[in-house]
């Protein structure tokens, strides 16, 4: 039976630790802020607003919900984000994706200062993970390396491979592994033999956004399945896109949904606020 991976607890690790910076911060006369920019009233996007809040309240982090109607123009929501690049207690600007179809979700995260992008979605910071030396990582992409790392699963030398190829998750996930010299494979919807190339892996990835899509005989004996996907299927509870039941007597370790890759993405988001806050001025990270 596979060890489970308590994204949880691993998740109030990183927490204690940014609470503690912060509040050494706090004592140098630095406060450190998120800005969330909330288009549209969709109700998933305001309980993930609800949390990274109350993430904030909880560690000491000044928060500040920027709530504007589904009708907002481009020209008015740029307008606010240059607002919030120029204001200097602003560390950290997140804008919810999605957005409302009429508006340009590239242009408004191209227009997020990389100094305060703490997604790390401006393709400044998107070049920065490619050649090494990113200033901020993307949340959900390094809460899984922090997984692996808390956990003592060793990614150097392992076969990893990584099942989607978003620009969230999939790709700068496979850069992360591959920065710590994993050898990545990265599938995808055209891809042949899935079910073949996945029980290669040492280091098994799902995200993908289908529910219980990754079955037994994608999974060697022993490897480590992570799971990224959260989905909310009409018949029956929250999912991952692996199917758990099946996969945890074969897997050497394994996340749940929900407590395993989730809760470290606003664990993460927190640790880039601390490290925007920190590099705003002039502090090492």
């Amino acid at each position: 039976m596979a060890k489970r991976i308590d994204g949880k607890a691993i998740a109030e690790k990183v927490k204690a630790e940014v609470a503690k910076e912060v509040a050494a911060l706090r004592e140098r006369g630095i406060q450190t802020m998120l800005a969330v920019i909330l288009v549209g009233e969709d109700p998933a996007s305001q309980v993930y607003v609800r949390n990274k809040k109350r993430a904030c309240e909880a560690l000491g982090i000044l928060s500040e919900e920027i709530l504007l109607p589904a009708d907002t123009t481009q020209e008015t929501l740029l307008s606010c984000v240059q607002t919030l690049n120029d204001r200097a207690d602003v560390n950290g600007i997140l804008c919810q994706l999605p957005l409302p179809r009429h508006l340009d979700e590239t242009a408004v995260i191209n227009a997020i200062s990389p100094e305060k992008d703490v997604d790390a979605f401006h393709p400044q910071n998107v070049g920065g993970i490619l050649i090494g030396n990113g200033r901020f990582l993307p949340c959900t992409p390094a809460g899984v390396i922090r997984l692996l790392d808390e956990s003592g699963i060793e990614i150097a030398g392992k076969r990893c491979v990584v099942i989607g190829r978003s620009n969230i998750v999939g790709k700068p996930l496979s850069m992360l592994l591959l920065r710590r010299d994993g050898t990545v494979t990265i599938c995808h919807s055209k891809t042949q033999n899935l079910p073949e190339i996945c029980r290669t892996a040492d280091i098994l990835v799902a995200a993908v956004g289908r529910p219980r899509f990754v079955t037994a005989d994608f999974v060697k004996p022993g490897a480590v399945v992570i799971d990224v996907g959260v989905n909310r299927p009409a018949d029956g509870p929250l999912c991952g896109d692996v199917d758990f039941a099946a996969v945890e007597p074969i897997a050497g370790a394994i996340t749940p949904v929900p407590g395993g890759v989730g809760p470290m993405t606003i664990a993460m988001l927190m640790q880039n606020t601390l490290t925007a806050a920190k590099l705003q001025n002039g502090l090492s990270v």
